[in-house]
């Protein structure tokens, strides 16, 4: 009995033990097993982002080099559109203000109080006299001054004697703010033609590069 029993647990025993290495061994092969799908993973991960970086870098890089073709198209548009706007303005509006004004020096001196105050450079200013004894009510050309003025105040005008509706202030006879204006927007006209021209010339040498 003793001798079976000896042989019994000694079957069992090695059993356990076998039973304790077979399941240490699978736990050992199932963690080789998820530590190698987790090196997988994290491969996968950083070739990935290493994928998405290089994308980015190449989208930024594509994108500065995009802006940098287009600058200077831009630019040269941008000046001849300014160079365009501003000419115009100075040689169809302001020019032909003064030139209205300083054409009233000789006409009929009258006193007048302001009527409607308001941008007066832009002929939104209106003023009242007598002239032939009759009230008048007329607007001040484009380029007067005064527009800091408030309504009833005196002022010095003159106007034509065979259209009294025709009248400017005697300080703006000189030619007024128009004459200062269309200066400085034929000269910012002639600036940003230089500036398109400088493009122009940064194109045309890019090409040939």
């Amino acid at each position: 009995m003793t001798g079976l029993n000896g042989t019994v647990d000694g079957g069992g025993s090695g059993a356990r033990t076998g039973s304790g290495a077979g399941a240490a061994g699978g736990r050992r092969s199932r963690n080789a097993g998820s530590a190698g799908n987790g090196s997988g993973r994290a491969g996968n991960a950083e070739s990935g982002s290493g994928n998405a970086g290089a994308g980015g870098w190449g989208g930024r890089a594509g994108v500065h080099e995009t802006g940098q073709h287009l600058g200077p198209r831009a630019s040269l548009l941008m000046s001849l559109a300014f160079a365009l706007l501003l000419g115009a303005l100075s040689a169809l509006v302001m020019f032909p203000a003064a030139q209205h004004l300083r054409s009233l020096q000789d006409g009929e001196r009258a006193r007048a109080t302001l009527h409607t105050a308001g941008a007066c450079m832009t002929g939104q200013c209106k003023v009242t006299f007598e002239a032939d004894g009759q009230t008048v009510v007329a607007d001040l050309p484009v380029g007067s001054g005064g527009g800091k003025s408030s309504v009833g105040a005196a002022m010095d005008v003159r106007y034509q004697a065979d259209d009294p509706r025709v009248v400017a202030r005697t300080q703006d006879t000189g030619g007024g703010g128009a004459a200062l204006l269309a200066w400085l927007t034929a000269g910012a006209a002639v600036f940003f033609l230089a500036l398109s021209g400088a493009a122009a010339i940064f194109l045309a040498r890019q090409r040939r590069t």
